[in-house]
């Protein structure tokens, strides 16, 4: 092809002459410079010697400069090489990839993709030779192409090929354990080398695909869990490399991967059984969870709870395999873990916790055969390891949320305890465990709790639900309401000073730490403070208490007096100490003798506690003394005496021994000082009866029915009669003596007890049937004498004689406010 250039001759004229250039890069001299430069790559290597250096940089500078010509030269290379690995020429097989690399990393341009897709065929030649050299070799150039940044994204290049490849080199059997380990090394390697090729580039999402994590998840787990060689250390390690390469792909991992990424170790932890023992889940979990980007915590949280669900019938122990790894999951997540997922944890472990409970006591009741007892035994104390395990991973993780959360999950767990509508005596041992159970995983939930107000750590849908359990006749339920309270209450971790019942001779000695007490914990206390005095009364009196009873007791009235006692506070908490110690001496219940002198003994440690915390010298004198004559005349009042293995116990107490009981008027006199109301202190403590009585075991549903009919039998009195009642001083005088009114309520509410036990149940029905059809129309006269409808022009209706009426008022007659008329 002929060119034609403009070459001036003179500058001064301004004429041209054209002269004939031929193009100097013809046809012939490219095809000779391409002749020479499959001459020089021909000749560019021998086996004895390895790559010549001078010939590379000849071969390095002319793919620089025609970098367009990379395609024809990779294609040479790849039929050559294929040749040479079928005639087992290893030599020159090394030796090109040498040159190959080193052009690969020396061309750095858009050209070089039609040149990528030899070179991958050639790294393929060498992975499908069962060589481990071939392989290896094939692995670590494909290592370089890797860390390679490509300007242009590939649109056709896949490396599904490279996958399957290098996971079947991390899973090598091969005989020779150094060889093993290199093919293994070799195979990790090229898996990270595809992962970080792949995971940056968007078009390249199909690698996050199961069909590849399926394989390349197991191939990591596998180096991970077969650590057969310890002693090698950094990338020789399989171990080591695989889970560098394992932490790599988490954290890179993408929000919507993060199921993918996760799936396959659940599965290859059932594949492998390594549930059972977890000795490798736990720490796979925890590499997991430090690896992946701490917003995706709760999909990891999810998959395990799923995996959980999916267990649900399996062995105890794999089902306590994944608890423990669920434990370690959200022990770490504990902290990021918001919204609807602290709530799906809960109620995924207590669904579990229910299923264990039903199983144990399902292998229990099939206890019919000797054969079959050493089995059930062994499932019985499985079922249990799988209990404790959801116990500590609800306590663990409650643990750790902030306090707002922690509140919502003691709600949510007190609303699974099987309490509302269910008396004591009819529950079974399976509910009974649930209760056990769920009480000790709010311990767990408690455990540091610290509320800034009494309102926020005891709402009312929490503590009366809690209350309620503390009046089960089952003396464990209450030892576990009780430290759950404590939990609560105590805000300055004084609990551990004040364990054991005991008459401590200095209270100032224990350094307990004590603030001035709130106005909302004042509040508090005046709402539910009778709430909390009425179930510890009525929790002293079980005749199945033991000494921890006692003991807990104990502490609760010590952190009430800390945290929440005020002058008003403190007379109440006297109040129910006297309260106390006459019920033990009246023993209007037949007590047993131990169930009283421990009564005696817990009111004395309490007050010789209260008196040291008031520093009023003649109330310390009072309880001082008591505690003196107790000493030598009656030891088994005393906690240091009572609660010994063979303390002898007394037939009876003495109620004349004045000098062995506290007495109100001597308290009385020695709190004769501002800021304590002295008068309020002679009313005796008695007990509210409620409806909550129905879950003891005192009274039965029918009794409490009946208390309250004749309750509102008695609070409706004749209209007539009540206008008609005349307030004069014998009146009042008569409402002041309560001289016999305490014998003639119990013996009226004898009456009424018999009445509804013993009765017919027709007549039982047509009584409550009357008394409720007679409340019905006192309520219908109040609101017809206070409920009057404004008068209206077209008339207001009146019932005569059973006839309706229609009574017309005019509008200039009706009478309207003043802010109606302008």
């Amino acid at each position: 092809m002929r060119r034609y250039r403009q070459v001036p001759r003179s500058e001064a004229d301004g004429t041209f002459r054209y002269r004939h250039t031929w193009e100097r890069r013809s046809f012939l001299s490219r095809l000779g410079i391409y002749v020479l430069s499959i001459f020089l790559l021909y000749f560019l290597f021998f086996p004895q010697d390895g790559l010549v250096k001078s010939d590379m940089e000849k071969l390095t500078f002319y793919a620089v400069s025609a970098p367009e010509k990379l395609d024809r030269i990779g294609a040479y290379l790849a039929e050559r090489l294929s040749r040479d690995v079928v005639r087992h020429r290893y030599g020159y097989v090394v030796i090109a990839m040498e040159a190959l690399d080193q052009l690969l990393m020396a061309c750095h341009s858009q050209s070089i993709k039609p040149f990528v897709e030899s070179f991958l065929h050639m790294v393929a030649k060498l992975l499908e030779s069962r060589e481990p050299d071939l392989q290896v070799l094939g692995t670590n150039s494909f290592v370089k192409f890797a860390n390679i940044e490509e300007d242009t994204p590939s649109y056709h290049r896949r490396y599904d090929f490279f996958v399957s490849q290098f996971s079947a080199m991390c899973h090598s059997t091969h005989e020779d354990s150094e060889t093993r380990s290199r093919i293994r090394v070799a195979g990790i390697k090229g898996l990270q080398g595809v992962v970080r090729k792949t995971v940056n580039d968007e078009l390249q999402a199909i690698i996050w695909e199961p069909q590849h994590m399926d394989k390349l998840i197991p191939s990591m787990l596998f180096n991970m869990q077969d650590n057969e060689d310890s002693e090698r250390a950094g990338e020789e390690n399989p171990a080591s490399l695989a889970e560098s390469c394992f932490r790599e792909l988490l954290g890179r991992a993408a929000y919507g991967n993060m199921n993918n990424a996760v799936h396959p170790v659940l599965v290859h932890l059932d594949n492998h059984r390594l549930w059972d023992p977890n000795d490798f889940a736990v720490p796979c979990f925890r590499i997991i969870m430090y690896s992946i980007q701490a917003q995706h915590s709760h999909h990891v949280i999810q998959q395990v709870l799923s995996h959980l669900d999916t267990h649900s019938k399996n062995t105890p122990r794999v089902r306590a395999g994944i608890v423990q790894v669920l434990l370690e999951t959200v022990a770490i997540a504990a902290k990021g873990s918001i919204g609807p997922t602290v709530l799906e944890v809960f109620n995924t472990l207590l669904k579990h916790l229910r299923m264990s409970v039903d199983f144990e006591l399902g292998d229990g009741s099939r206890r019919n055969s000797a054969s079959s007892l050493s089995s059930t035994r062994t499932k019985e104390s499985e079922e249990r390891i799988v209990q404790n395990a959801i116990i500590q991973t609800i306590g663990f993780f409650g643990g750790n949320l902030p306090d707002y959360q922690r509140a919502e999950v003691m709600m949510f767990i007190m609303g699974k305890v099987p309490v509302y509508g269910t008396p004591c005596h009819t529950l079974d041992t399976g509910t009974k465990r649930i209760q056990t159970m769920l009480l000790s995983s709010l311990i767990m939930v408690t455990s540091g709790f610290k509320c800034k107000t009494m309102c926020a750590g005891l709402p009312v849908a929490f503590l009366e639900p809690l209350c309620s359990i503390s009046l089960m006749e089952d003396s464990e339920l209450r030892q576990l309401v009780l430290e759950i309270l404590h939990n609560i209450i105590d805000r300055h971790d004084n609990r551990a000073k004040l364990r054991g019942i005991r008459i401590i001779p200095n209270v100032a000695a224990l350094k307990i730490k004590r603030e001035k007490i709130s106005k909302q914990d004042v509040v508090f206390m005046k709402k539910h403070g009778q709430q909390i005095y009425r179930h510890i009364y009525l929790g002293c009196k079980e005749e199945d208490n033991v000494q921890k009873n006692f003991e807990l007791l104990f502490t609760a009235l010590a952190l009430i007096t800390i945290e929440l006692a005020n002058e008003e506070v403190m007379i109440d908490l006297m109040r129910l100490s006297i309260a106390l110690q006459d019920m033990a001496l009246a023993n209007e219940e037949n007590m047993p003798m131990f169930i009283r002198c421990g009564i005696m003994a817990l009111v004395a440690a309490y007050l010789n506690f209260l008196s040291q915390m008031i520093a009023n010298p003649p109330f310390c004198q009072h309880v001082s003394k008591v505690i003196e004559m107790r000493n030598l005349d009656a030891p088994y009042l005393l906690p240091e005496h009572v609660f010994r293995e063979k303390c002898v116990l007394p037939d009876s107490l003495d109620r004349d021994d004045v000098g062995l009981y506290f007495q109100t008027a001597d308290l009385a006199e020695a709190l004769s000082v501002p800021g304590y109301n002295v008068e309020r202190l002679a009313i005796p403590y008695i007990p509210q009866v409620t409806d909550e009585d129905r879950l003891s075991r005192r009274k039965s549903f029918v009794d409490t029915i009946s208390l309250q009919v004749d309750i509102l039998s008695n609070s409706l009195p004749d209209q007539v009669h009540w206008l008609a009642e005349e307030i004069t001083f014998e009146t009042l005088k008569k409402a002041i003596d309560t001289t016999g009114l305490e014998e003639q309520e119990r013996e009226r509410r004898r009456q009424v007890m018999e009445k509804f036990q013993k009765a017919p149940f027709e007549e039982i029905a047509a009584h409550c049937e009357s008394k409720a059809n007679m409340l019905h129309d006192r309520l219908a006269q109040i609101f017809e004498l206070t409920i009057r409808p404004p008068p209206s022009p077209s008339g207001t209706v009146t019932v005569t004689s059973g006839h309706a009426q229609y009574q017309s008022v005019p509008v200039y007659e009706m009478k309207f406010p003043d802010l109606c008329v302008y």
